[in-house]
């Protein structure tokens, strides 16, 4: 008999060694063993999927809701730094010990007469957050999808609204080569007669015509809600609902209006269910926070920590690197998943780095440093860009140091390409540079 883990760490070290891939898409064994949970919410669940802005959605819809007096729970996933990260109650990140319970039943679950169903350690997370939710006597349920979400772990869930972001290419190896066929596994978070949210100002087809199909009440930008502004203020109109006057959202990043527009219109599309006021609106635009996505941190030299992990995101980025106006030079902390389209993401950016640090990830999905250098210096080659020097470190902190120490106290840092490059930094708290006057080494 097996004695069952008694911490969160030897949960997730058991979750790592159930299934032989670490994605296998499908919800047969996911539905199977929360059937056996009688998983159920009773609340309003809102799901939201897309390529980019996910994060920032669940996190202004977050943010409203605690301001309008909701009790809230959010699913998001992966984390920076600390597993407890992907779940929050009523604004606060649980405890360990709160989900060791949640872990013990999904194991029970998934083990019954001696017949195991196999579950990744996506899944098996997943069902055990789902769970912890569900008895929390929430009011409203935010659940980020992982990947895709046709067959996403949280697509068990029959959301009462569903938004999708951003659509673009990533994970083209199981989502499919294209914006359509990525865009019909995003759509599979839509239901029949249950509103459905897309905050890409150019949807692809395949999303329009699947909600359709089913019969979802759609809500499109630019003919079911719209939002404008300046400088100083923007406006939302949308069904019957006009907002003006708006501050901007505290989360950094012109996208973020896009990502701020689609929240209004789901909160708009459930106000018979979950209303929100004028003021609630305000309060959670100027309150919103989420780390690692274009994160400036105070000081000398300038710091920007961001998670952009792929060509879309990475182009944003470089659009709000751009905004934020002169630095003499812009040194560059990079790390990324093997199966990135590093090129595309070299050219959103290139022109703006001055100097590249590249890092290994603990992840055996990671490229290497020195992976990452060679294809660097391939690409600048054929691409006939300006020599720009570079240097590999074996993590993140040891990268950032070393950018601090080539740095002028007027220069940029930014950190990104993954989770695990801006974790691999916060991990040690939020950091305070002091720029000093010295050459790295294993420079080139």
């Amino acid at each position: 008999m097996r004695i069952p883990p008694q911490t969160l760490e030897g949960w997730l070290r058991h979750c790592e060694q159930l299934h032989p891939k670490t994605i296998a898409l499908g919800l047969e064994r996911v539905r199977t063993v929360a059937q056996r949970l009688d998983l159920r919410f009773h609340c309003p669940v809102i799901t939201v999927a897309g390529t980019n802005g996910k994060g920032s959605t669940c996190a202004l819809l977050e943010a409203i809701a605690v301001q309008a007096g909701y009790r809230t729970g959010v699913y998001t996933s992966p984390h920076l730094v600390h597993f407890e990260e992907r779940c929050r109650v009523h604004g606060e990140t649980v405890k360990a010990s709160d989900l060791i319970a949640h872990f013990e039943a999904v194991e029970s679950a998934r083990v019954q007469n001696g017949d195991e169903i196999p579950l990744t350690y996506f899944e098996f997370t997943t069902l055990a957050i789902l769970r912890l939710l569900s008895q929390s006597l929430l009011d409203v349920a935010i659940l980020e999808v992982g990947l895709g979400g046709r067959l996403d772990a949280t697509n068990i869930i029959d959301a009462d609204c569903a938004v999708i972001t951003s659509i673009d290419l990533d994970h083209t190896e199981y989502l499919g080569p294209d914006r359509e066929s990525i865009g019909r596994e995003k759509a599979g978070i839509l239901r029949m007669g249950r509103p459905a949210v897309l905050s890409d100002p150019v949807p692809p087809q395949s999303v329009l015509d699947h909600a359709r199909e089913i019969g979802a009440d759609l809500w499109l930008l630019g003919r079911d809600f719209n939002f404008s502004g300046d400088k100083q203020q923007w406006s939302w109109a949308g069904r019957g609902r006009r907002y003006t006057g708006l501050a901007f959202p505290a989360l950094r990043g012109a996208n973020q209006l896009l990502n701020a527009a689609g929240v209004l219109a789901a909160l708009t599309a459930l106000r018979e269910r979950l209303p929100v006021s004028a003021q609630a609106i305000r309060n959670g635009l100027a309150l919103v926070e989420l780390p690692g996505r274009f994160q400036v941190v105070p000081g000398q030299p300038a710091l920007v920590l961001d998670v952009a992990h792929n060509p879309h995101s990475v182009a944003a980025l470089a659009a709000n690197l751009d905004a934020m106006g002169f630095f003499p030079r812009t040194h560059a902390v990079f790390g990324a998943m093997a199966d990135k389209d590093l090129p595309a993401m070299l050219a959103k950016v290139a022109p703006l780095i001055d100097r590249w640090y590249f890092t290994d990830l603990p992840t055996p999905r990671a490229a290497s440093a020195a992976a990452l250098q060679q294809q660097w210096q391939t690409w600048q080659c054929a691409a006939g860009q300006r020599p720009v020097p570079s240097s590999v470190h074996a993590d993140p902190l040891q990268a950032l140091q070393a950018a601090a120490a080539a740095a002028e106290p007027v220069d940029r840092i930014v950190v990104f390409g993954s989770f695990y490059t801006v974790g691999g930094v916060l991990v040690h708290g939020v950091p305070r540079l002091h720029a000093r006057h010295a050459d790295s080494a294993n420079v080139d």
